[in-house]
């Protein structure tokens, strides 16, 4: 039986992928197994103090600071139609 083309076809298609992977096996670094860390202590922090009576009080907040406005609304809005028109 003669080599054809066809048997060269099948068997490139089973070589080069074994050949792929055998190479790729054998580039692989032994390493050691991962290590698992040790657990982490976190330390509690110190409590501030508790403010004294006769010290000064913190400062109060007042509801117009705290408050953002949200975004003002505008009758010429274009930026949500997508009819392709900038103008």
């Amino acid at each position: 039986m003669a080599f054809s083309p066809r048997l060269a076809a099948l068997a490139a298609v089973v070589a080069v992928p074994l050949g792929i992977a055998a190479t790729s096996y054998a580039m692989t670094d032994t390493s050691e197994a991962p290590k698992v860390p040790p657990p982490v202590q976190l330390d509690e922090s110190p409590r501030p103090a508790p403010p004294t009576p006769g010290g000064t009080p913190a400062p109060t907040r007042t509801p117009d600071s705290s408050v953002v406005p949200g975004p003002s609304a505008a009758d010429d809005d274009d930026d949500d139609d997508d009819f392709g028109d900038d103008g």
